[in-house]
């Protein structure tokens, strides 16, 4: 079956610490308590100290009424700059985390490149692929909101491509 590719760009630029940023989207398992559109976080497999190895399995809900399912596991952390994973499940691809100071704010960079499992989000990708985009930009718009007002911070910017 074809499966559709998807890749997507977003940045945080947020008036926090660096290490506070790191702290709070390292721990993944804590996601569901802050952003409203993780509904659900287990740990699978606990990993390394810094964490490599570790499968977290997560349940995600954006603005459309569907849910995403898919297992985590991380390949590399390099702390405070960088936290990348392999997903599998509803959605198969690579998640990677990027860290940056600027002055007094925080550049987070997420970059998102899957290719979609289930068979009713392929069949409907040619039509349904803008609708998906915009859900997705939804969800990290959230996100990044989220973070800003658990860190007592500005939200300063967000770009999504």
């Amino acid at each position: 079956m074809h499966t559709a590719q998807y890749r997507f760009s977003t940045t945080w630029r947020i008036e926090a610490p660096l290490p506070a940023v790191w702290a709070v989207v390292r721990d993944a398992s804590r996601w569901p308590r802050w952003w409203k559109n993780v509904e659900r976080v287990v740990e699978i497999a606990p990993g390394t100290g810094e964490g490599i190895g570790a499968v977290h399995r997560y349940t995600w809900k954006g603005a459309l009424p569907y849910r995403i399912v898919f297992d985590m596991h991380v390949t590399h952390v390099d702390p405070l700059v960088a936290l990348e994973g392999e997903a599998t499940g509803d959605v198969r691809g690579t998640g990677r985390w990027q860290f940056a100071n600027d002055g007094d704010a925080t550049i987070v960079r997420y970059d998102w490149q899957i290719h979609t499992s289930r068979s009713w989000m392929n069949l409907l990708a040619p039509i349904a692929r803008p609708v998906f985009r915009w859900n997705h930009d939804a969800v990290m718009r959230e996100g990044g909101e989220s973070l800003a007002r658990l860190l007592h911070a500005r939200l300063l910017s967000i770009e999504q491509t």
